[in-house]
């Protein structure tokens, strides 16, 4: 059987989106349900989904292990998993883990961007690595089954979470710092580090992560894929898009800044203009997991090394989770 997975989507939710997303065949996505919300407004998101969950199950349904991607597979539905991008709603009580849990999540950065109470983001100037709150997050988190995610955390606390957790970690949405030197985009020596551990990248298709941005070619992003490959192995990368679809501009001011900062900090973008970025036109929402896959097929990929990276290895990797 093979899967189509995205794992990570933070897009304005709509049946529209569900549709495209079905359009694509895409069995299961990893959606950004918190930022910045700490329990409380994590507790107004579930709200919110169950009225998506109700209103299009037709095309959408939660999804808490592997099994529902093969459910979703056989009733042509998406599966759709909870993640936090940063761990705000476990605020400084480790027993909201399992809270979380209990409502979804599978997967939790432990950094978004910024220090957190369990480790550096990877736009601090100083990393000062896993904290002994990240310490015990971690092993909390292994034993009740949530992916520590690092795509927004800095590489001194990513080893760390590597060496500390006893399952694999993901990252679940960034590029190779060879190919483009964003902050977010990860070194030569962590992707073989995390690969050595099976841990999972999933590459992004957010412009600010791809070499030339929204002017990425087709061709480069799949030679990308293929030197990733020869670094991590076959079976240890897979797609996080990173789309953000029909999201408005002020979003990014708040994705960037939450309520810390009074003076805007637009990160990965330019500070005069700091709306959401044009996708590549081979990549405008899911269903350019289509031009992937043909470019896959240019540079030479197999039909069975193509499936792992468009949803397999994710599928493999979730096996893993509970």
């Amino acid at each position: 059987m093979n899967y189509k997975i995205d794992n990570l989507q933070y897009c304005k939710w709509s049946r529209e989106v569900f549709e495209i997303n079905r359009q694509a065949d895409l069995d299961a996505v990893h959606v950004t349900v918190v930022y910045h919300e700490d329990y409380d407004e994590f507790l107004k998101r579930l709200k919110e989904w169950d009225d998506h969950f109700k209103n299009n199950s037709d095309l959408i349904f939660l999804g808490k292990n592997f099994n529902d991607i093969e459910k979703a597979h056989k009733e042509e539905k998406t599966a759709i998993f909870f993640g936090f991008q940063n761990c705000s709603p476990i605020e400084d009580d480790i027993g909201l883990i399992e809270k979380v849990h209990e409502h979804g999540c599978r997967f939790m950065q432990l950094t978004y961007n910024n220090q957190s109470l369990l480790a550096t983001g990877c736009y601090e100037k100083n990393d000062s690595g896993v904290t002994n709150f990240g310490r015990e997050a971690i092993k909390e988190m292994n034993k009740i089954g949530i992916v520590v995610d690092m795509s927004h955390s800095a590489e001194k606390s990513t080893l760390d979470a590597i060496e500390i957790s006893e399952k694999p970690i993901a990252i679940t949405h960034a590029n190779p710092a060879f190919w483009h030197s964003a902050n977010r985009n990860k070194s030569k020596n962590l992707l073989k580090t995390l690969a050595e551990s099976k841990g999972m990248l999933g590459l992004s298709l957010y412009p600010h992560h791809l070499k030339n941005g929204t002017n990425c070619k087709l061709d480069s992003f799949c030679e990308m894929t293929a030197q990733t490959v020869d670094i991590m192995g076959i079976n240890n990368v897979g797609i996080g898009s990173d789309l953000c679809l029909f999201q408005p501009d002020a979003v990014v001011e708040w994705m960037r800044n939450g309520t810390w900062a009074k003076q805007k900090n637009f990160g990965e973008g330019n500070k005069s203009k700091p709306g959401f970025p044009e996708q590549p036109d081979w990549f405008r929402d899911a269903r350019g997991f289509k031009n992937l896959e043909n470019g896959f097929k240019k540079v030479g990929f197999s039909e069975e090394e193509i499936n792992k990276i468009l949803g397999n290895n994710w599928f493999n990797f979730y096996k893993g989770i509970n």
